[in-house]
């Protein structure tokens, strides 16, 4: 009896969406909630990455910078991650239930092949995370006032596709990383993860205004060249990275299963 009226009053609180909207609403909630709680560590570690620098000289700048420009550029992230992680779980469930009743084939391939496709989807959406770049680069904080300045700005002076700068490293990254998030997420829910990460040509790519498209081959040899042609200087920020990435890790599936349940 405590528990169905458990339940009721879970129904309260979140209405139900069905079975399929269930999956899409959790998994945004369950971003939203990541990006508030790591924005901070992944400030830190966008300095390093776009800079090279270590994580203390990463943490001077934003000291410097103050408390109040700390979460200068978390829009972006919220309303991109809010949705893409929407779509990654929704789309997920969606798409290997539609593949294995249709397509057939193990079920490795199927769940796999979901995930690519989920991750391709993601992509749509890669402006965000062009403006949250531009937003979080202190090179930048004279020239754009915020994430809808931003956005009217890129499309005014260089077109729409400028917001797309970066586009084949996020596919090549949303992919890959969504097949292992799924392929592990079940295995690994006894266990601590290796979580999806960033690379910093990405990070390069999108945080340059105007010019030349540079290919992500281009990008990667600019940065190699500025490091000094050290392999361990291209990886700054992975020690970090790796942790975020833990975390986040726990709080998505923490919460996305907390919310499943409670729907």
């Amino acid at each position: 009896q405590e528990a169905r009226q458990g339940r009721r009053r879970s129904h309260v609180l979140l209405p139900t969406l069905g079975p399929r909207g269930r999956h899409y609403a959790c998994g945004s909630c369950a971003s939203f909630t990541n990006i508030l709680v790591t924005f901070p560590i992944q400030k830190v570690l966008f300095r390093q990455q776009l800079h090279g620098v270590r994580a203390t000289d990463a943490l001077r700048q934003l000291r410097q910078e103050g408390l109040r420009n700390l979460y200068r550029g978390l829009l972006p992230p919220l309303l991109q991650k809010s949705t893409t992680l929407a779509l990654m779980f929704g789309l997920y469930e969606d798409l290997s239930r539609l593949l294995s009743r249709h397509a057939g084939g193990p079920e490795l391939l199927t769940c796999g092949t979901a995930a690519v496709l989920a991750g391709a989807a993601e992509a749509v959406f890669t402006p965000f995370e062009r403006v949250q770049t531009l937003l979080q680069d202190h090179r930048h904080h004279g020239r754009f006032n915020n994430t809808f300045h931003t956005f009217r700005t890129l499309v005014r002076d260089y077109g729409a596709r400028e917001c797309y700068r970066g586009l084949v490293p996020i596919l090549l990254r949303n992919g890959p990383s969504n097949a292992l998030f799924f392929g592990l997420r079940g295995p690994i829910k006894r266990q601590l993860p290796d979580a999806r990460t960033r690379a910093a040509h990405l990070t390069r790519l999108q945080s340059q205004v105007g010019g030349d498209f540079l290919s992500s081959r281009q990008a990667l040899l600019t940065i190699w060249r500025e490091r000094g042609g050290k392999v361990t200087h291209l990886f700054r920020g992975a020690h970090l990275n790796y942790h975020r990435s833990i975390l986040s890790w726990g709080i998505i599936n923490a919460t996305y299963e907390l919310l499943l349940k409670l729907m």
